[in-house]
């Protein structure tokens, strides 16, 4: 039988993670000791792993819970729905994608300002972007060039006042 903390550690995962899933209703422990110790053992060893394989697919909690009750949606369904989801964000990343090289290709139309936050705003919601594309793009930009991301929010001629804002995304 495991405590909290030598499940955690075995998995490699916080026990907030454990008390979470128990929270959830994902795992419970085997039995509780006179002290409100929880115990887990080897069933529950298991759930977790497949608890912990499911979370890295990235499948959400609700059809982590789905999958390991059995009812409902069928296990082919919740992951085909999953394996679709991650297509739709693919297609996202690859709209962005283009979108950057559509900028690479013509850097002068930022050097001329000929492009200002409203217009690249537009250029890409006619890309398919949304909101959150938007914001994972500039969070992604300023996680890996954070001087060019600078630089091509002043470009935009966006006060600086809104670069601060945009850069603490």
């Amino acid at each position: 039988m495991l405590t909290v903390t030598q499940l955690a550690r075995q998995f490699g995962i916080s026990r907030t993670t454990i008390l979470y899933y128990e929270k959830e209703q994902l795992l419970l422990p085997a039995c509780r000791s006179e002290n409100g110790y929880r115990w887990y053992g080897e069933e529950e060893v298991e759930r977790l792993r497949a608890i912990t394989s499911y979370r890295s697919y990235g499948l959400p909690v609700a059809s982590i819970h789905a999958l390991l009750k059995r009812d409902g949606q069928s296990q082919t369904q919740i992951l085909k729905d999953h394996f679709n989801e991650l297509e739709r964000e693919i297609q996202n990343l690859r709209a962005q994608q283009k979108a950057v090289v559509v900028l690479l290709q013509e850097p002068d139309l930022l050097e001329e300002k000929i492009v200002n936050k409203e217009r690249w705003v537009a250029i890409m919601t006619a890309a398919g972007f949304t909101e959150s594309d938007m914001t994972k793009w500039h969070q992604k930009f300023e996680e890996l060039e954070p001087e060019e991301h600078q630089k091509f929010l002043e470009s935009l001629g966006i006060s600086s006042e809104e670069i601060s804002k945009i850069r603490a995304l």
